[in-house]
């Protein structure tokens, strides 16, 4: 199996060294560098072409926003994934529109870290439930008055909403269903309703049109 290589950018050293503690035992991963600040995390990136940064957003010289925002347009293909002590909605929706796959917090559990490592990894974004939850709300609250005249996700039942966040989490509708006891075919009729109502490609696809445009 190729490893999912990792530039942790931070400027905290027990964060740095706490990752890469947390990290060394996994053998499908690969700590390639560390940054302290963002301007040393992009040399790193353009360097060592990282496939993932664990990115802190408050850091000197540049911030993680910024630099999420810089990747986007010059390194595609390194992926940010938040790991900050915010649990700020600014924060949260501001790191979304700046291109970043994930946001995680900083007392988040090492089985969550690893699985969003994994989903960003495999090209999808990754937001725990209560972070997914913050950063839809506060797309909608941009604007006021498309939250009025934009319905769609008031047409989503509660079992479609709570699929939506377990989707959002990164599960397949395998691992929905068990948690839920439900069935698989049950599951995968729930997505179809939510893609219909929502209109958008795929369940996948709802948080990066939220990002791009709002519309959600």
């Amino acid at each position: 199996m190729k490893k999912i290589t990792i530039l942790i950018a931070d400027d905290h050293a027990v964060v740095r060294s706490g990752l890469q503690n947390l990290l060394e035992d996994e053998t499908h991963i690969e700590i390639v560098g560390e940054a302290t600040d963002g301007i040393e995390a992009l040399a790193q990136i353009k360097k060592l072409s990282p496939q993932i940064v664990l990115l802190d957003l408050t850091m000197p010289n540049m911030g993680g926003l910024e630099v999420a925002k810089i990747m986007v347009k010059q390194y595609p293909q390194t992926k940010s994934l938040i790991f900050s002590m915010h649990n700020n909605q600014e924060y949260m929706v501001r790191a979304v529109e700046n291109g970043a796959m994930g946001y995680l917090l900083k007392d988040t559990t090492k089985e969550e870290i690893l699985k969003a490592i994994q989903s960003v990894s495999e090209g999808n974004k990754y937001f725990p439930t209560a972070v997914s939850s913050l950063i839809i709300d506060g797309l909608l609250r941009q604007d006021p008055q498309k939250e009025a005249n934009d319905t769609r996700f008031e047409k989503l039942s509660k079992k479609e909403k709570q699929i939506l966040d377990l989707v959002s989490e990164g599960m397949s509708s395998k691992e929905i269903a068990e948690k839920l006891g439900l069935s698989v075919r049950t599951v995968s009729n729930h997505r179809a309703n939510i893609i219909k109502k929502t209109k958008v490609k795929n369940t996948a696809d709802l948080i990066k049109k939220a990002t791009n445009n709002a519309q959600i």
